[in-house]
């Protein structure tokens, strides 16, 4: 495992049961609402969320009668997933261990910013090739402006790799290998990222 993912492995496992009692954002919510609102209206069942955290999105999901399975690289993450009632798995972005063609949707939120320039194309593959033909894959990440390296503002430790996207430098890198039915961004305030909301097509 590279540094960078035992890093975020690390700090995820020290952090989780904080995460896990954080709030929520009224935008994440809406968010999250806008794409069940998507799947929901092409019947669309089984979602796949990566890097799902300590389980919060795909509670929800389950909880609205979808077939969710969960993968995180941290052991914590994982464990409160299981925990919840929730199919989670330790597992690497870079090589999800489905076979091809078996997931409805995907599902990532914040989770893909941790992906290196260099390495997004191999996992933008790995969506497409677990994704069914015609299915949808929401991508949400903060950006805006461009970098690719440790945030040395991070207050956890250790601190984690973040990559950041000007709109059209993501819009020309995920163009190649989706169709995109809507992006827009979310302002979250003044010298911050905002976020930035992709909904793709298979």
């Amino acid at each position: 495992m590279s540094g960078i993912k035992e890093n975020l492995r690390t700090t995820y496992n020290n952090y989780a049961e904080e995460r896990d009692a954080a709030g929520m954002e009224s935008w994440k919510f809406r968010e999250r609402q806008s794409f069940l609102q998507s799947i929901l209206e092409e019947d669309l069942n089984s979602i796949l969320e990566l890097g799902a955290g300590t389980g919060r999105d795909a509670l929800y999901f389950q909880e609205n009668r979808f077939d969710v399975v969960c993968v995180d690289l941290s052991d914590e993450h994982v464990r409160l997933c299981n925990e919840k009632g929730l199919d989670a798995h330790r597992m690497d972005f870079y090589k999800l261990d489905f076979e091809p063609e078996s997931f409805d949707s995907v599902y990532a939120m914040n989770s893909l910013l941790h992906v290196p320039k260099a390495d997004l194309g191999i996992v933008l593959d790995e969506v497409r090739r677990v994704l069914k033909p015609g299915g949808l894959f929401f991508f949400g990440v903060y950006g805006g402006k461009s970098s690719d390296g440790v945030w040395e503002g991070d207050r956890f430790e250790p601190k984690r790799h973040f990559t950041l996207y000007e709109d059209e430098e993501l819009l020309a890198v995920v163009r190649d290998k989706f169709g995109i039915e809507d992006f827009h961004i979310e302002f979250l305030g003044d010298d911050v990222p905002h976020f930035q909301s992709l909904l793709l097509r298979k």
